[in-house]
């Protein structure tokens, strides 16, 4: 993945993550439970953190490893869409099936921020 696509990716992560937490605090309120509430606002909160993460993943790839630093933006991506779209849909659907698939997303989570400690690791080589 490109530094540039890395870049475009995490503003819009970030765009979209305030745009959830927002929908959370003012949209949801009185729409569904206090426990669907906070399952929606965990999915926001790591929606955003990973937009950063997706910025030290575009700097990874561009000073430390194209490599390790494109693999570790496609994973908090992919993390992104799986965990906290998961957790946003079991919240507004009370799905529950959906809870099956956070995992898979916070694996991917987990394993870009490996894909960091390698980028760090293989700096300059």
């Amino acid at each position: 993945m490109q530094v540039r696509t890395l870049g475009v990716t995490a503003g819009i992560l970030g765009f979209t993550g305030v745009a959830a937490g927002a929908f959370a605090a003012h949209a949801l309120e009185g729409r569904i439970d206090a426990h669907h509430i906070e399952i929606f606002q965990t999915g926001a909160r790591y929606h955003l953190i990973h937009a950063l993460a997706l910025l030290a993943a575009a700097y990874a790839a561009e000073s430390w490893s194209a490599r390790w630093g494109s693999r570790a933006g496609i994973l908090f991506t992919l993390g992104v869409i799986l965990f906290s779209g998961s957790l946003y849909l079991l919240a507004l659907t009370g799905t529950g099936w959906l809870g099956a698939i956070t995992p898979l997303g916070g694996a991917a989570l987990l394993s870009g921020w490996l894909s960091l400690v390698a980028a760090a690791r293989d700096r300059g080589s």
